[in-house]
């Protein structure tokens, strides 16, 4: 007997250590941004929509374009309030991670890990991991965060229904669809704002490094507000021309901007383009067309010239604006992020880089005087 002595005490300070490791794993924060600039003020809106001290399970919805911040916003909120539940999971890249074979199994196996706490429960089927979800979660106050959702399957997958968890449960969903949240029957949607101006200046100097300098140059200080007009509030934009610019020249701020201008930075509009790619082949076409010809225009104006084309432009523009790529105001105008319509524009002068008239729209008073000559 004494020999076994010794090795149930070592399990047992092995369960010891292990045990306090995942608690205090489980109480890390995320790293939200390395300026959280305006963030604050936003989620302070998803706190209004969670109302974490009521008792039913609710699911909140943070919607927008790409690169204005959800997921940021959503690390904040995860940060602020991840003490007050059971258990919490933060799983990001839901998009990306469910694209290989397999991957919502994955998925499912990390929820549940994160959940249960390091327990090893290892699922090996789709349909398999949505019942163990649903009954071992079902009695757990627990909050998750679902990161760049873009397909309903994977909320069917993950976060199936309202009792699938505990009582005061919180689920949180980060996407650029809207109607895949109404779809699943999540109701309040914050829809994430730009930044204002005051916020775009603060957050470009801050990557720019020219916040330290109090004195800036008036021809700096000038650049600076015409990038910051040109980004249009987005937190994306602001940190990649931040960063580029950091260190450079007026003449450099300068040149950069009037290139930017012509060709659109690569690294913005690959995310930005992340939507356009999974529209179908109609509704690109009338996003293009929008882009182009038509930001500003009255809606239904829109709506008769593109009839004459086939292109079903009711629905085109609805699935447009559900996936935060176009917006319609009060005098029933569309309205479209600067750097979108900079995107549908790029997207068509790249059929033809260096011959207009091999292009399928033209727009540039020079290009069509070309053409037509």
């Amino acid at each position: 007997m004494w020999l076994l002595q010794p090795l149930n005490e070592s399990k047992l300070i092995h369960d010891i250590v292990e045990n306090i490791s995942l608690q205090v794993l489980d109480c890390t924060l995320l790293n939200v941004a390395k300026y959280p600039i305006g963030i604050s003020s936003r989620a302070c809106e998803v706190y209004k929509l969670l109302d974490v001290g009521q008792i039913d399970v609710r699911m909140v919805g943070i919607w927008g374009t790409g690169g204005i911040g959800k997921t940021t916003i959503a690390k904040a909120v995860y940060n602020s309030i991840a003490h007050k539940f059971e258990a919490s999971c933060f799983l990001k890249d839901v998009r990306e991670r469910s694209i290989p074979y397999g991957g919502l199994v994955e998925l499912q196996n990390c929820l549940l890990y994160e959940i249960l706490r390091g327990k090893e429960l290892k699922v090996t089927d789709v349909d398999k991991g949505i019942n163990v979800i649903r009954d071992r979660l079902r009695a757990k106050k627990i909050l998750l965060i679902l990161d760049d959702v873009n397909e309903l399957n994977q909320l069917n997958t993950l976060v199936g229904g309202f009792d699938w968890f505990g009582s005061g449960s919180r689920i949180i969903i980060t996407t650029r669809d809207q109607h895949l949240l109404t779809a699943h029957e999540v109701n309040r949607i914050y829809k994430v704002k730009e930044l204002d101006p005051h916020e775009a200046l603060e957050l470009f100097s801050s990557w720019n490094g020219s916040s330290r300098n109090r004195h800036l140059h008036d021809e700096y200080e000038k650049l600076a507000q015409t990038i910051v007009h040109y980004a249009q509030g987005l937190p994306l934009a602001l940190m990649v021309f931040g960063s580029l610019l950091r260190g450079k020249s007026v003449d450099q701020w300068q040149s950069a901007l009037d290139g930017y201008k012509r060709v659109p930075n690569k690294e913005i509009q690959e995310i930005l383009k992340t939507s356009y790619n999974a529209l179908e082949e109609h509704v690109k076409n009338v996003f293009l067309h929008t882009a182009c010809f038509f930001r500003g225009e009255n809606k239904n104006y829109v709506i008769k010239i593109l009839e004459i084309c086939d292109l079903n432009p009711k629905y085109s523009i609805v699935l447009l604006v559900e996936k935060a790529l176009i917006s319609i105001d009060e005098r029933d105008c569309i309205g479209m992020h600067h750097l979108l319509e900079e995107m549908g524009k790029e997207i068509v002068r790249q059929e033809s880089p260096s011959e207009p008239g091999k292009r399928s729209r033209l727009w540039f008073y020079e290009d069509i005087c070309h053409v037509l000559e």
